[in-house]
């Protein structure tokens, strides 16, 4: 065995999940499976004992369930985990709860037909544990020290400023909440593409909306983003954004294939925001591979504001990292500066604006 080899531990109650997780990430020569655990009451023993560099984590075990105990394991000791949750409603919930709590990432599977449902998600496996190696684990903050809300602005503020896009992947889902946070309830709406399954967008809208008191929806074709709005793309169509016969910002949604490996595609909306030249800005959030370095490129050749996170507050500097290495961005920022940073050239003045 290999001291460089990502020491794994798998946890799930299931026998059957655990021989089939064992199996995919002990193909991976970059990877060792160290351990099993049936619950998380054996789990946590298991970590003292073997010091695993990542966990995953199912949800519903006996004693304890994968919620309260990752809970308690971003309080502490965090570590990098990756959730094994259901493709449902419900489990659109708990996944999204796990990403806010500090879990790197999740695969979702059916309900049925495990072994040919793991075969075909065994590439994704072992990518997102490989990946969560490499993370950065903030570990679970209360939600109020998540992000400093912006004060409020006066009207026509941001009149040079039509649409904000935003686009995230690996640990997006927190710092989407920040970022959206940080901005004034008058700001121009924004457009977001995060990388999530269809059956999970509406739940992240949904939850956005009560966290943040504001409008934050799925996107629906031909709704206008009109200020202080959040529309988020749909997780099995390609989300664009178009401008209405009166300028105004139009969701459009478009079926095809995935691009840049995922459905909905950030160059995809970057590329649409490319039309709204210096009247748009965007950024880049935290996530692996390249998706939207292309669109944000295009953007800021049309002389839009383009950032891209940074490496210190990013969970994977992997899409950032190559928007800032490319020139695609102009600037990086924390994610605690991003609002200020997207909004500096519509006119704000909010503390930190220069990144």
């Amino acid at each position: 065995m290999s001291d460089t080899k990502t020491r794994v531990l798998i946890v799930d109650d299931s026998a059957l999940v655990r021989e089939m997780l064992t199996g995919i990430l002990s193909a991976d020569p970059a990877l060792e499976v160290v351990g099993t655990a049936p619950d998380p009451i054996i789990a946590r023993d298991k970590i003292k004992a073997l010091s695993p560099d990542v966990l995953t984590l199912d949800v519903e075990m006996p004693r304890m369930n994968g919620i309260e105990f990752l809970e308690r394991l971003m309080r502490l000791r965090p570590m990098p985990v990756v959730m094994i949750s259901t493709l449902t409603q419900e489990g659109a919930d708990t996944t999204l709860r796990a990403l806010e709590l500090g879990a790197v990432d999740y695969v979702a599977k059916p309900t049925q037909r495990l072994s040919e449902t793991f075969e075909a998600l065994k590439s994704e496996i072992r990518e997102k544990v490989r990946a969560a190696s490499r993370a950065k684990v903030r570990g679970a903050r209360p939600a109020a020290a998540r992000a400093v809300p912006a004060p409020a602005a006066d009207p026509g503020r941001y009149a040079r400023l039509d649409v904000i896009g935003l686009g995230a992947s690996t640990g997006g889902v927190e710092a989407l909440g920040e970022v959206l946070a940080a901005m004034p309830k008058d700001a121009p709406g924004v457009a977001i593409v995060q990388h999530l399954p269809g059956a999970y967008t509406a739940r992240f809208a949904a939850r956005l909306a009560e966290q943040l008191g504001r409008r934050v929806v799925e996107a629906a074709d031909g709704a206008v983003i009109a200020p202080g709005e959040v529309h988020i793309g749909p997780g099995d169509r390609h989300f664009e954004v178009a401008k209405g016969a009166d300028g105004r910002p139009v969701c459009r949604l478009v079926e095809g294939q995935r691009e840049s490996g995922h459905l909905p595609a950030i160059d995809r909306l970057f590329a649409s925001l490319a039309a709204f030249g210096p009247r748009a800005a965007a950024a880049l959030l935290t996530g692996m591979g390249r998706d939207g370095v292309t669109g944000l490129a295009k953007m800021r050749a049309a002389g839009a504001r383009t950032i891209a996170q940074d490496a210190a507050t990013s969970v994977v500097y992997g899409m950032p990292r190559v928007a800032w290495e490319e020139g695609a961005a102009e600037a990086q920022a924390p994610i605690s500066r991003i609002a200020a940073a997207l909004l500096e050239k519509a006119g704000a003045e909010i503390e930190g604006a220069n990144p």
